[in-house]
């Protein structure tokens, strides 16, 4: 088990910052109104407040759990944190990575090269709100406020810039896309995930869906054109929104280049998620968040492409957001319907996103 130590702390972060550094309090991170949304997570975060020449500063260390979505093996866990170590810093807004770090064999001392066990990141802590708070006030008012419009509008507008950045590597965008498929944190791990006999999905279900997305990949891989500088995993979840419209995004995840869809669709089927958790359907505010999100973004982009683009990427977050393992207090009925939209997405050619809600029901 590992273990964080104020002295070994002290030691680690003297070398990185250069100058005795004095800890003062660890602490947990992740709330507990978090918790009960979500029932699944990767990381395991521990704030750290400490004193860097009589100056407080908060910092974040995190470490990954061993879990089935491709990260049992130390070196899976290892792969993963050194690629955000050195990606976190390239993309525009992302919480800054100040060192990649690993416990060593003993568990508890800390150094930045060594006999390894566990690897770590380490960044400065983010103070702001969450983005998923919005659309729970949004669950509980019936409503949006002027602020929410223009929240969506300025995440909606952050993917344009990011994906206004293109990369010329067409090996790197078939990569891309073979890993929507095939990752285990993608929608072959995802359907590997759900456990046998569930009342309400089928293995014949999740047969046909891969047999789909198969079909799907040879399709898309050719687009190679497309590859743009991505987040990887743009959910509310890892959005931090500070005053008015000013956030800071956190945890990138995967790839730095990919397929624009991905992120899009990572944002907006969460307008769909919460629609359907608060009325069933996708209409009211949350189906007026989704259309102003795309319609602020096509402009913004001018990509009509994406249309015939984004269907796997939904079929895929639909296996995230019905999952018993990451959403455990969702109805069966709720599961149902988005395990009808992935279905749906997989037959479509053309994505007509104002009429999303015919492709729930």
């Amino acid at each position: 088990m590992l273990e964080l130590h104020s002295e070994k702390l002290e030691e680690y972060l003297t070398t990185v910052y250069n100058t005795p550094v004095k800890v003062q309090e660890i602490t947990p991170l992740g709330t507990q109104e978090t918790r009960d949304i979500k029932g699944f997570s990767y990381g395991s975060p521990c704030l750290i407040q400490c004193t860097i020449e009589n100056q407080t500063k908060l910092l974040v260390l995190e470490t990954m759990k061993p879990n089935q979505f491709g990260h049992e093996y130390p070196s899976d866990r290892a792969a993963t944190i050194i690629w955000q170590h050195q990606t976190y810093n390239k993309l525009p807004q992302h919480v800054h990575a100040v060192d990649l770090g690993a416990f060593q064999t003993d568990n508890q001392t800390l150094k930045t090269h060594g006999k390894s066990t566990e690897y770590f990141l380490l960044t400065e802590y983010v103070q702001g709100t969450l983005y998923h708070n919005d659309l729970d006030i949004i669950k509980q008012t019936g409503h949006t406020s002027q602020r929410d419009e223009e929240r969506c509008i300025a995440l909606s507008s952050y993917l344009a810039q990011i994906h206004a950045t293109k990369k010329d590597d067409p090996q790197l965008y078939k990569r891309a896309i073979r890993n929507l498929i095939g990752h285990g944190e993608c929608i072959f791990g995802l359907t590997d995930s759900y456990p046998p006999n569930l009342e309400y999905i089928d293995e014949k279900y999740f047969i046909q869906l891969e047999k789909k997305c198969i079909e799907w990949r040879w399709q898309l891989k050719h687009h190679t054109k497309r590859l743009s500088q991505i987040h990887g995993d743009f959910h509310p979840w890892n959005i931090m929104f500070q005053n008015g419209v000013n956030f800071t995004v956190l945890d990138r995840s995967r790839e730095e280049y990919g397929e624009p869809a991905d992120d899009v669709a990572a944002m907006t089927i969460n307008y769909i998620f919460y629609s359907l958790q608060t009325y069933g359907a996708m209409n009211g505010p949350y189906g007026r968040l989704f259309i102003l999100f795309w319609k602020n973004y096509l402009n913004e982009t001018g990509d009509e492409e994406i249309l015939k683009i984004i269907q796997p990427f939904y079929a895929w977050r639909s296996l995230v957001i019905a999952s018993p393992l990451w959403y455990p207090k969702l109805t069966p009925n709720i599961r149902k319907k988005i395990f009808h939209f992935a279905q749906e997405m997989l037959e479509t050619k053309n994505f007509e996103y104002e009429r999303v809600e015919t492709y729930i029901k």
